[in-house]
């Protein structure tokens, strides 16, 4: 078996040989978990690579919410990313300093969630583009605005109220990227909330089961990819949500789904620091 959509997913040595490309255009998305002590900020500024730009996850959100760096609004996603040079008519190639597993998958998802399906993670991100010695910068390069046409596709987003919704009607599937600890309410979770556990009826599937965290965290096989899915009991061809502690890593499984066929799964954005807060949502635990 052989990933469906082989162009979301971009080798270092694809990107070293497109550096120059005119329509080519790299996106550190380096962000951090609460209490790692690290800034993704200061790490683009450290290094980064060349002619790569800075998406902020907790800035190109919607600052009305309380809850950590949840969709903005397009008109501001457009704003934002065009000032960054991002737009109609670009290839963007998104990366993260911790391979592909964090931030750079939400970024992944966002574009394509505000229409612009030209994009692509970099595997393995920058860990593996410094293991074989590509080259980097400290430099961010010059401002230059781009046009964006937003166009919000509602149909790769959830809502706490069309989750909840959900357990009743069982039209989709929903699968949790946590760790298999914090799915039965067996471990803290890093953002403290009211209720541990998971959504009733959800299944569990770690998103570290579609990487080779050995290997700077490249995605595995098409076929590893699939074993996983029907090892967690889940159904491709029936509609899929995932969720996961803050809306990150739920994209991580959104994103290899999508390598292998399964292109509209949705995100529940607010996911378990929404749920678990919430006055309205029932909890499971254990298996």
């Amino acid at each position: 078996m052989t990933y469906t959509n082989p162009d979301a997913l971009v080798s270092t040595n694809w990107l070293a040989e497109h550096l120059s490309s005119p329509n080519i255009r790299m996106v550190d998305a380096t962000s951090y978990m609460p209490g790692q002590g690290k800034d993704g900020r200061a790490q683009y500024n450290e290094q980064h690579i060349p002619g790569a730009v800075y998406f902020d996850i907790n800035d190109i959100a919607d600052k009305t919410n309380p809850l950590p760096h949840m969709i903005p609004p397009p008109e501001r996603f457009a704003s934002k990313v065009r000032k960054l040079g991002l737009g109609n008519g670009n290839k963007i190639v998104v990366y993260d300093a911790n391979g592909g597993f964090l931030a750079a998958a939400r970024v992944w998802w966002m574009f394509r969630l505000y229409g612009h399906t030209d994009v692509c993670l970099l595997d393995g991100g920058l860990p593996k583009w410094l293991a074989e010695e590509h080259p980097i910068e400290d430099t961010e390069p010059a401002q230059r605005d781009r046009h964006f046409t937003s166009r919000m596709n509602n149909t790769l987003v959830r809502s706490v109220r069309q989750v909840i919704a959900n357990i009743e009607t069982g039209k989709e599937q929903v699968i949790d990227a946590r760790s298999s600890g914090r799915f039965k309410g067996e471990e803290p979770e890093p953002r403290p909330s009211a209720k541990v556990g998971h959504i009733p009826g959800s299944m569990s599937l770690p998103f570290n089961s579609f990487m080779n965290p050995k290997e700077h965290f490249t995605y595995r096989s098409a076929d590893e990819i699939k074993a996983a899915v029907d090892k967690a009991g889940i159904d491709l061809t029936k509609p899929i949500t995932a969720s996961c502690g803050s809306g990150v890593t739920a994209c991580v499984l959104a994103f290899g789904l999508f390598l292998i066929g399964h292109e509209n799964a949705a995100v529940y954005d607010g996911s378990w620091s929404e749920w678990g807060d919430h006055p309205d949502t029932p909890v499971d635990q254990g298996e």
